[in-house]
């Protein structure tokens, strides 16, 4: 008690002599506050109206996004912030130097040199919002719109009010739109095609059966599983063993195809919203014969992704309802059912609730939802790799929509290849490389139920 009456005292005597000066410096923030507030205010409408890109005023609020199209990803503060190591001052000077030099190119009609600069300031200092919109400006005039959009999408990701990047994104979205807009149609075509043919139909179902097996293949393998097609075809079907090869992979492959099975049984043969715990039981298949005490189950530990920190495992709860949320709401289901699977996948890499098995469960969440919307099961072949995680890096820089494009891709080859299975003059699946069959495994046919 006395010392809370000193304390008081204390303050008390000290306001009274450094009041008039508090008063002055309080003043003063506020005349520099208030302009940039209003600014920010007018920078926030045109984003939103123009761009879709929110600026948001650091301290509003505690809760941050990162914005996309049809996308929002909620973190606290920077934890989840991408982390980079800042360019040295030397190699800011360097990049700026390089930018003024394409400036001067492009001025001289020397565009390629130009780009050349462009790129090697950018490979200096990638945040660079200058060298960014510059590019895009060049590959814009190119005809390259897409890129050009993403370049400025990039840097109002990392500076929300740069004028020029708004101005530009402006000119250029309504384009990408209408290219993305086009591509879907283009695929709602092919689906619609697929779905003329009969149930029944001998080709069709063989080509199923195939693809079944080739999923498996590429999810495991995408992550580095050496399992051959043939191979996986053997454990799947027979449950043996295959010698010389390593447990933990062939748990892999038993895995995916558990699970599999239980979204053909369980999951499409249901209505009703997709829930967390649908997502662990997926997951719980996943890993079950490689790690069951982890299947099923959120990870209690931090995790590293690149450059990614995905969320603190006390906040996998909220963010894993927060998904769910997200997955039943009238938003996500009035997308494009690529964009919406495509975006269900992203989120859900995105959090990264797993210790291990995240990609494969998500990949196989992005089927579910593909194939609710009637689209058949989709496949990201290992060759796609580089492809494939150059794209999530891409999203969570803050464009998602490279990611999406990358689906579209996929869900386009998959459905080519069931409608070339089909046609008159079949020529099957594309091959899966150079592999020898299992020398200790049988020949068999599949059948299924």
């Amino acid at each position: 008690m006395t010392a809370t009456t000193v304390w008081r005292d204390t303050g008390g005597r000290l306001l009274g002599g450094w009041g008039p000066l508090l008063c002055v410096l309080v003043g003063a923030l506020m005349a520099l506050v208030l302009p940039r507030v209003g600014v920010e205010d007018e920078c926030c409408a045109k984003l939103k109206g123009i761009a879709h890109v929110r600026c948001q005023v650091w301290g509003r609020s505690q809760r941050h996004t990162v914005q996309s199209t049809s996308l929002t990803v909620p973190f606290t503060a920077l934890d989840l912030l991408p982390y980079r190591s800042k360019p040295s001052k030397e190699t800011e000077q360097e990049a700026r130097a390089a930018l003024q030099q394409a400036v001067e190119m492009k001025k001289l009609g020397k565009r390629d040199k130009a780009h050349r600069l462009l790129v090697h300031a950018l490979n200096m200092n990638p945040d660079f919002v200058d060298a960014l919109t510059e590019l895009g400006t060049i590959l814009e005039e190119e005809k390259d719109v897409v890129q050009a959009d993403h370049l400025y999408t990039k840097a109002l990701a990392i500076s929300p009010c740069n004028q020029r990047a708004l101005v530009s994104r402006d000119r250029t979205l309504p384009l990408v739109e209408e290219i993305d807009r086009r591509h879907f149609s283009v695929i709602d075509s092919k689906v619609r095609r697929l779905m003329s043919i009969p149930k029944g139909n001998s080709a069709l179902r063989r080509v199923m059966e195939e693809t079944y097996y080739h999923h498996i293949y590429h999810t495991v393998a995408i992550e580095g599983n050496t399992l051959t097609l043939s191979e996986i075809r053997h454990i799947i079907e027979t449950r043996y063993a295959v010698p010389g090869k390593s447990l933990l992979e062939q748990s892999e492959a038993i895995g995916v195809d558990a699970a599999m099975k239980y979204i053909n049984t369980t999951l499409l043969s249901r209505a009703g919203a997709i829930a967390v715990t649908d997502i662990l039981e997926i997951h719980r298949r996943v890993l079950g014969y490689a790690d069951p005490v982890e299947g099923g189950r959120l990870r209690t530990s931090q995790v590293f992704v690149g450059h990614h920190i995905p969320p603190h495992p006390q906040d996998l709860q909220r963010h894993m309802e927060e998904l769910a949320q997200w997955l039943n709401s009238e938003e996500a289901l009035q997308l494009h059912p690529v964009e919406y699977a495509a975006l269900a996948h992203y989120k859900l890499v995105y959090v990264h609730p797993f210790v291990d098995g995240n990609g494969r469960t998500s990949r196989l969440l992005m089927n579910v939802v593909l194939m609710q919307a009637r689209y058949p099961p989709i496949t990201i072949r290992k060759e796609q790799r580089v492809e494939y995680y150059n794209a999530l890096d891409t999203a969570n820089e803050g464009d998602v929509r490279p990611f999406i494009r990358f689906i579209a891709k996929c869900t386009e080859i998959t459905l080519d290849t069931l409608l070339i299975a089909t046609s008159e003059h079949p020529v099957g699946l594309p091959g899966t490389g150079h592999e020898q069959a299992c020398p200790d495994c049988q020949q068999t046919i599949p059948i299924h139920n």
